[in-house]
């Protein structure tokens, strides 16, 4: 898989940097943007999540970009108040940190977990009702329930995944 990406990397290589330079108006950037996205491009083919090797390398190269100019923004607004370079460098990204997203990939794991637990047919109302945003009338008709049903299993539902979301809140 490394020698295809090598290859394809390889001739789109040009106008990638091409793109972030455009974006971006430093050579130097444009070529660390353009490693960062062969580095992405690399562990998200591992993970097999990867379709249209060309699009990805494109569109990461461009998120990338832009991504560094708003964090270049951020860092001159805070230059032009007056604040020195390790203050800067305390400026947190406007990403989540790795334990932030790690405490997301669990609680949303809990909250599958919560939702696998359920009925069938509460668990298709509950993602009809507070997902799709479908009203108890529609749902009533698309499962061929009465509305009753639905809000009894949508009440059902909910509690269910509060009550496992608490649960992981304890801990």
């Amino acid at each position: 898989m490394s020698a295809i990406l090598n290859a394809i990397f390889a001739a789109h290589r040009r106008s990638l940097l091409w793109n972030v330079m455009r974006i971006v108006r430093d050579p130097q950037t444009a070529e660390d943007l353009a490693q960062e996205t062969y580095l992405r491009a690399h562990k998200a083919l591992e993970s097999g999540r990867v379709e249209h090797i060309e699009g990805f390398l494109h569109q990461t190269a461009r998120n990338l970009a832009l991504d560094h100019l708003r964090r270049r923004k951020t860092r001159a607004g805070a230059e032009v108040q007056g604040l020195d370079e390790h203050l800067l460098a305390g400026i947190s990204a406007d990403i989540p940190s790795l334990e932030q997203a790690l405490i997301e990939k669990q609680t949303f794991g809990m909250f599958q977990a919560a939702l696998a637990a359920l009925p069938e047919r509460a668990q298709a109302v509950l993602v009809l009702s507070r997902i799709e945003e479908w009203s108890n009338v529609r749902i009533a008709a698309h499962l061929g329930i009465s509305e009753r049903t639905v809000f009894s299993d949508l009440k059902l539902a909910m509690a269910h995944c509060r009550d496992a979301m608490a649960r992981l809140d304890r801990k």
